[in-house]
């Protein structure tokens, strides 16, 4: 089933034409500073599939989790993708994604009925956050 979301302007408008039945929460410092909350939510999902369409700005950054002790993507580059009007974050790349791109799911409304198999970077995780029951545990990055 396909997917529409938006920023929190609107203005940026993301299409996913491909089926996410589950998500992902990385707890990477990353992830924390770029959703500016404890975690961020995300699939992998096809380039081919992905529509973005209205205003976003680039960022580009080595490391991931803000720290050496991050080879998350081996020390390649990572491309995340804002809108320029709101801030919003859409999605980010590196080529350790190959032909996928992570598609940050809190611009999508229906993506909070499909569950979260995956937490990456758990040794990250806030201590008053609990582990979400059913999901993998996964130290860093596999």
């Amino acid at each position: 089933m396909p997917h529409k979301g938006a920023c929190l302007c609107g203005q940026t408008t993301i299409e996913l034409n491909s089926t996410h039945p589950e998500q992902i929460v990385c707890h990477c410092l990353d992830c924390k500073q770029t959703s500016g909350s404890a975690f961020s939510t995300n699939v992998l999902a096809p380039k081919k599939d992905v529509t973005i369409s209205g205003p976003v700005k680039e960022y580009n950054i080595k490391a991931a989790s803000g720290n050496t002790d991050f080879l998350m993507f081996g020390g390649l580059p990572v491309t995340r993708v804002f809108c320029s009007n709101c801030g919003s974050a859409i999605t980010h790349l590196t080529a350790a994604f190959g032909d996928n791109q992570a598609i940050q799911t809190g611009n999508f409304s229906d993506f909070a009925r499909i569950p979260i198999t995956t937490e990456l970077f758990v040794k990250d995780r806030w201590t008053g956050l609990a582990a979400i029951e059913g999901a993998a545990q996964v130290k860093a990055m596999p």
